[in-house]
């Protein structure tokens, strides 16, 4: 997808830039490439945040024996995306759904929800057509409705958070979504000024912003709404527990050598990736034994240390790449039922 994200660890000038540039997608192909070897026939590759389509028309273009499944909540990103990949179109199968249907998205495309793909992409976030469209309400820089659903047809807004959860839940969010220092001042704050009038627009909520948190704090670590921004966003939209239903389901999907990438914006999301990918890379074997017992050996070899960066050449073609933490995995084998 062709995306960033406005987080506690974003880079601020990520939103100053709205050229739709697909993140990382030669480091992408890099990985995931190997997996579409000359000994695949018809190799699937879902992309599980299509977003406008940019890094999957890059796979179709590369592996003309690709078949893509891809996914996206938000219609109008499916929608273009449809556009984008027109001249590929009978090699697709696009989807409308969160990246936690992949089971459901599989079937639809007539194949297995497992052992039948070749390499998946997860480009997590908010795409940068959400991001520039400010009627979405994703920004702080803009005044606009408080929105935030990446799909805008279902669900809870941002304004409904803040208009009806309890003290208690929006300081919960806060800290836990936004890392946010100052998460009870804020909430304290927006249950009494709403109380007068309910929030409806973004401009109301960063004012309130700047006069709970400290001047000195204020001065320092970016934009001082962008952690606000980003829990409430990961709360309207589910983020996390999508994230933590989808990795399952996408490894169980790949076949023996096939491959997944991962990129987040946030430590949230990286958190998520690198606790679900830990107990498929390391053996079940007991401590002690000589050899590996059959069917308890690891599942996937990590093909990243660690959580890779972009370059500083990546980052001066793309500003919003300077965010991300990218982590890849192979399927090297398949372990026998617990």
């Amino acid at each position: 997808m062709d995306r960033d994200v406005g987080g506690a660890d974003s880079a601020d000038d990520a939103h100053d830039t709205p050229a739709h540039i697909p993140v990382l997608l030669h480091r992408a192909d890099d990985l995931l490439g190997p997996a579409f070897g000359d000994d695949v026939a018809d190799p699937v590759f879902i992309d599980a945040t299509l977003g406008l389509g940019g890094h999957s028309e890059h796979f179709l273009r590369t592996y003309p024996n690709l078949r893509l499944v891809g996914l996206d909540r938000d219609p109008e990103a499916l929608a273009l995306a449809g556009a984008r990949l027109a001249p590929y179109a009978d090699r697709i199968t696009l989807v409308h759904s969160r990246y936690d249907g992949i089971p459901a998205a599989l079937e639809s495309a007539g194949l297995a929800p497992t052992d039948s793909v070749r390499a998946i992409l997860f480009d997590l976030g908010v795409s940068s057509m959400q991001l520039d469209e400010a009627e979405r309400g994703f920004a702080y820089r803009v005044d606009a409705p408080l929105d935030m659903r990446m799909d805008p047809t279902t669900g809870q807004t941002a304004a409904d958070i803040l208009n009806t959860y309890n003290h208690g839940d929006l300081a919960r969010i806060l800290k836990n979504y936004g890392e946010e220092r100052f998460a009870g001042r804020i909430a304290s704050e927006v249950v009494k000024r709403r109380q007068q009038d309910p929030f409806t627009t973004s401009a109301r909520l960063v004012e309130l912003i700047y006069d709970a948190i400290p001047a000195a704090t204020r001065r320092t670590g970016g934009h001082p709404a962008k952690r606000t921004f980003q829990a409430l966003r990961v709360e309207v939209n589910g983020e996390l527990d999508s994230l933590r239903a989808a990795i399952p389901a996408a490894l169980d999907a790949l076949t023996i050598g096939g491959r997944v990438v991962f990129m987040s914006y946030q430590s949230l999301e990286d958190r998520v990736v690198k606790q679900e990918l830990a107990p498929r890379v390391v053996s079940r074997t007991p401590v002690g034994l000589p050899v590996e017992l059959p069917g308890m050996g690891p599942e996937f070899r990590l093909l990243t240390r660690g959580a890779e960066k972009a370059t500083e050449q990546e980052i001066e073609d793309n500003p919003r790449s300077a965010p991300v933490r990218m982590r890849a995995a192979e399927r090297i084998a398949r372990r026998s039922a617990a």
